[in-house]
């Protein structure tokens, strides 16, 4: 029965979930961003060049002679730069959202050397009037 128990306790612990949720969040994300960059920013990028090439497919920029598919890898890099800047762009938003912890009050500095001074002659001065 413990490994049951354990098991139970791990998988409904607050990190599990928060990843499993950010798996599904993430996914879900990367399809957006993938549509993003297939869908609009690369035929706008690479519109123009596909036509002074007379290419209808962007799988069709390759390197004559050779199965080099470069413009599979333009997409690609198009599509892990928008990813990046989305990531960070989340991630500054979220930074900001987060509220700053207070700074804690540094502890008081101890007595200065005058200040020792003057508690010195106000001791003596006490003993000398008791």
């Amino acid at each position: 029965m413990g490994f049951f128990k354990e098991f139970k306790e791990f998988a409904v612990k607050g990190n599990v979930v928060d990843l499993a949720v950010g798996v599904v969040i993430g996914g879900a994300f990367g399809k957006i961003v993938t549509s993003l960059v297939e869908d609009i920013i690369t035929p706008a990028i690479l519109t123009p060049t596909l036509e002074k090439l007379n290419l209808k497919n962007l799988a069709d920029l390759v390197i004559p002679g050779t199965a080099i598919k470069y413009g599979m890898f333009l997409s690609s890099a198009i599509s892990f730069l928008v990813v990046a800047l989305a990531l960070f762009l989340m991630i500054k938003g979220i930074n900001k959202l987060k509220k700053e912890a207070p700074a804690e009050a540094p502890a008081p500095a101890g007595p200065t050397e005058d200040q020792k001074l003057l508690m010195e002659i106000r001791d003596l001065l006490k003993a000398k009037n008791s």
